[in-house]
Order: structure tokens, then sequence, then C-alpha cells
């Protein structure tokens, strides 16, 4: 592995003009990202909580949803668990709405939003790097992400096959540019994303493709090294539609990753249940599981306890999980 850049002789000359470089790119061809317009420590959190293993097409509508519906840390902390994941329904990775509520009360608890990496560190559901994004964007403290982007970036300009994570919290520490740690830190984040993409970047377009060593070895494809896929699930699944006086039967699901959200019986769950026909079947995936799933319209003569006849305006206020949603064609 071979690193440029030193803090001796003339090499700060060479760091210097890789973050210039960097930044001036970021600054001419960055997307144009509402959490990349404010400095507010609340939207820059809610935003970096959206993001953790959500592509940011997805995230965009529930980010602009959420705020409007919880614009403080006030009002996300007094809303009830319900509406924080009514209004999360769909995005996933349900623990992250439940962990942001817990972090607001935690927040109102210590009288203000933390201004501090370790205080930051501390709030439910924020690690490393999320403490490292909230403190150089909303503060300006000098502080380096290492996300997956990032090592992507890291791993190619060092030439490091491996991308581990204490070397390659090293060496973002070494090239962050402390003046202005924010920017620096969504730019890297920016360049991953979209130029040094897995595979095969576009290097061509890449303003510090002279600084990579991956580059001038014409390896930048084979790097960092991942592991091997885990396999996916193939998994049939068979949901009840069972509608009473437009009313339709639901049961609330008592378990993570899904707890507290209202969901269509499986038929196993009802063995008494009519069944009357296939209403559709689609494909729905969760992580690495592939679920096949049918859609039958049945009767029941009584509701089994703990399940309960949903209005459509009851529906509409209450979290139902993202499969049963496309159950009903929501």
């Amino acid at each position: 592995m071979r690193l440029s850049f030193q803090y001796n002789n003339g090499a700060m000359k060479n760091l210097s003009d890789f973050r210039r470089q960097l930044l001036g790119w970021y600054q001419r061809a960055s997307r144009d990202l509402p959490w990349r317009r404010t400095r507010d420590p609340y939207h820059v959190w809610v935003s970096e909580i959206m993001l953790q293993q959500t592509r940011v097409a997805a995230a965009l509508p529930y980010y602009e949803r959420f705020l409007a519906r919880f614009p403080t840390v006030e009002a996300l902390a007094e809303a009830s668990e319900t509406e924080v994941l009514r209004a999360w329904s769909g995005l996933g990775y349900y623990s992250r709405a439940r962990n942001l509520r817990k972090a607001a009360r935690q927040i109102l608890e210590q009288g203000g939003f933390p201004r501090n990496y370790d205080s930051l560190r501390a709030l439910a559901g924020v690690g490393d790097y999320t403490a490292a994004a909230i403190a150089s964007i909303a503060f300006g403290l000098p502080h380096a992400v290492v996300d997956g982007n990032v090592r992507r970036v890291l791993s190619r300009l060092v030439n490091d096959p491996a991308a581990g994570r204490k070397r390659m919290r090293e060496v973002a520490e070494l090239l962050l540019d402390r003046t202005r740690p924010g920017d620096y830190n969504q730019a890297l984040m920016e360049l991953g994303a979209t130029i040094c993409v897995p595979g095969q970047p576009l290097c061509s377009q890449c303003p510090l493709r002279r600084h990579c060593e991956a580059h001038r070895l014409g390896i930048q494809g084979q790097l960092p090294l991942t592991a091997a896929r885990r396999r996916v699930e193939q998994t049939p699944l068979h949901l009840l539609r069972i509608e009473r006086n437009g009313k339709v039967l639901f049961y609330l699901r008592r378990r993570p990753p899904l707890e507290g959200f209202w969901e269509l019986p499986e038929a196993l769950q009802l063995p008494l249940a009519r069944r009357q026909g296939v209403l559709r079947r689609f494909r729905h995936n969760i992580m690495n599981h592939n679920y096949l799933v049918t859609v039958e319209r049945a009767t029941i003569e009584r509701a089994p306890t703990g399940m309960r006849w949903l209005s459509a305006s009851q529906r509409e206020a209450l979290p139902i999980t993202t499969m049963s949603k496309k159950a009903l064609k929501f």
C-alpha cells in the first residue's frame, strides 16, 4: 500500500491540492438535495438516519413529509410511536424510527441538541459514522466520516484491497479538511455515490484520479474486495383479505422488526377461514428474503383474539406493513 500524502516537506502541497480539487468538484457537480441546504442539526440528523441503508431517491419524499409532520425535536419527542411508525411506513428498518423518537426524548431531557461528537454518539441509533456526519455538517467539527461510499473511495486511493475499518479511519482522518469538514465529508460521500461507484468507476470524470493508486495501476475495478453475498431465501407466503361491512381484518405485529405494524393475516393463522380464490400474486423483498406473496379472498365467522377490523380511514391513520399495502393495492 502506498500513501502519497504525509504531513512533511513538500507533500503538504499535494494534500492541499487534493482537498481543493475535491471541494471544487463538489461545488460544481454535487446533487441539489434538501438536507444540503441547511445546517440545522435536527434536519441533518433526520436525513442521516434516513440514509442509513436507504438510497437517496427513496429517502427524499420521506424526508420532506417527516419534517412537515414533525418539524422540531419537540414535536417528534411528543409524538406517539404509532404516529412515528406511520410516517416511516415503507422506508424499512423500523428500528431507525423508534430510535429517532427515543433520541428526541433524550435531547429534550438534556435541554437541547448535543453539540459535540461524544454526546451525539450517545444518542439512540447514532453510531460512529452518524455522529461524525452530524458533528461536521451541523457544527463544523473536524470528524471524518467513513461509510460504504467513503471506504470504497479511500481503498482505491491508497490501493488497500481489504479496506480495513481501522486503516480506512486513519486515512480518512489524515485527508480530512479541518477548515471545511462538513463540505469535505459530503464531497467524499458524493464522489463515492456518483463517480467512484462499485464495479467500474467513472475515472475519466473523477477530480482525484491523478492522486489514485488504483487508477495508476489500472486495478480500480477490482477494489475494494467484497464479501460474498448472502444467499437469498425464496419464501412462499399466503395472505388473506377478509372483508366485512367495508372493513378488512388485520392483526398487530408484536415482534421485531415490524413490531407495532398492522398486517393482513396469513392463511396459517386462520385455518378455519373459508378461502374463496386468489386475488393477486407479487414478489416482495426484505433483506435476504424474497417472498412470493399470494393474496386470497376469504371469509370468517368471527375475528380471533388479537385481530381487528380496520376501516379505510383507520388504515390511513395506522402503520401498515408495505407488504399488506401491496396486497390491498393502497
